[in-house]
């Protein structure tokens, strides 16, 4: 009798574990390499083919599509082209990336993140069409979108078609968050007039550039070029995914990004990461971007002046750790981890304001823009000086507040044509 409710038991485990899949099989989406595979390569065949990758570029069965393509039949793999940390990964962050040859393939890999940023013609010499395959993560100061229109300005001038081939929004399709980048401050981290965080995926954002302008150098003062661009849409993907709910594995894009919720943290944090001396804000330790403390600070504090706030969708908890690299490297540093419980009701971008707010009210003489060694890029990935001028007089993130959100309605009613799902 044992044995046979034993046998059932097994059974209907094994049938759940079975509809399970199937589930998440019919719920994966089809990222744009996959769906153009499914095409037989329809618009690269009797081509010679350009890609711009890195190891975040593969399908649902982490083959690379450096290697698609090179085995793709009818599919000329001519050249390939490396965007900050390099084609196959292997520079660190803001490490400068080298010309040189793939080892798998012996195709010449053009530097992108090196002594220029922007491909020249002769690196576009003997290329018909560019394809670009780079999981993006939502964010205007993460540089791959900055590599993506400099790519198309090149190729545009050149008279070269660019192929963007299209991945999930890793932070969704309606979170729009951040001002605009006012004039003086366009850089490589804020490359465009769009919010910080910009509720579009890469295809529909090369969309939204090329048709409305916007694609005017790393200054924001060149002249627009138009480039003759095609998306290959993913299938399956919808507005209100997050990574997780797309099936697909995450390889990280960059070494600060290891896992599939790192993208909201990085949006959450990566402001005040760039207030160098202020707090350690993960990187150096397992969690990137997802902590916020310093050698000096009370985490118990923090916490119960942060949950004094009341602040919608977050919640947060005290840590004890040690970073192995960079900032308070090997001393114990105190402070807080938080999570999103609700993102959707969350102002994920306005977090580390807060914590700013938070630090100088427990410790008047720790205000974040009077102690640094330097804000280095703060402005440039806020997008503007008025953030920390403003932020720096009373550290009330009320004083900043309406400018930061100014933009994010015209912005998400300019975008919505551009909408592909």
């Amino acid at each position: 009798m044992i044995r046979r409710i034993l046998r059932l038991a097994f059974a209907a485990l094994a049938l759940m574990m079975l509809c399970a899949q199937a589930y998440a099989a019919e719920k994966a989406v089809k990222p744009g390499i996959e769906v153009l595979r499914d095409r037989g390569f329809d618009i690269l065949v009797g081509k010679k083919v350009g890609l711009v990758t890195n190891p975040s570029g593969v399908d649902s069965k982490l083959r690379s599509t450096i290697d698609i393509l090179y085995h793709a039949p009818g599919v000329e793999l001519v050249a390939l082209y490396g965007p900050e940390h390099g084609v196959r990964g292997d520079v660190y962050a803001g490490g400068k990336v080298s010309d040189t040859k793939d080892e798998a393939t012996g195709l010449p890999v053009h530097s992108l993140y090196g002594s220029t940023r922007k491909p020249t013609p002769d690196m576009l010499k003997g290329i018909d069409v560019m394809v670009y395959d780079i999981q993006d993560v939502g964010v205007r100061s993460y540089t791959f979108i900055s590599t993506l229109g400099l790519v198309m300005q090149a190729c545009a001038a050149e008279g070269i078609e660019v192929v963007v081939l299209d991945r999930p929004n890793p932070l969704g399709g309606n979170k729009i968050e951040g001002n605009y980048v006012e004039p003086g401050f366009y850089s490589f981290v804020s490359q465009y007039k769009i919010p910080y965080i910009y509720g579009l995926t890469v295809g529909e954002f090369a969309e939204f550039i090329n048709e409305e302008g916007l694609n005017k150098g790393q200054k924001g003062n060149e002249p627009h070029q138009k480039c003759r661009l095609t998306v290959v849409p993913m299938e399956g993907w919808e507005r209100d995914m997050l990574y997780e709910d797309t099936g697909l594995p995450w390889v990280l894009p960059s070494p600060n990004i290891p896992f599939k919720e790192t993208p909201m943290y990085y949006a959450a944090a990566g402001i005040c990461g760039e207030l160098y001396g202020f707090m350690n804000i993960g990187i150096g330790y397992t969690l990137p971007f997802q902590l916020f403390g310093a050698v000096w600070l009370d985490a118990v504090k923090l916490k119960e002046k942060l949950d004094s706030y009341g602040l919608e969708g977050i919640s947060f908890r005290t840590i004890w750790f040690k970073p192995f690299s960079g900032s308070q490297k090997g001393q114990l540093v105190q402070g807080l981890q938080y999570f999103f419980t609700d993102y959707e009701k969350a102002r994920v971008t306005e977090t580390q304001f807060y914590v700013i707010q938070a630090v100088k009210e427990l410790y008047p003489d720790k205000g974040a823009f009077d102690i640094i060694s330097g804000y280095g890029l703060f402005d440039k990935v806020c997008g503007t000086d008025y953030v920390r001028l403003q932020l720096s007089k009373g550290y009330k993130v009320a004083d900043i507040q309406s400018y930061w959100r100014k933009d994010e309605d015209s912005f998400r009613a300019l975008s919505q044509k551009y909408h592909i799902y």
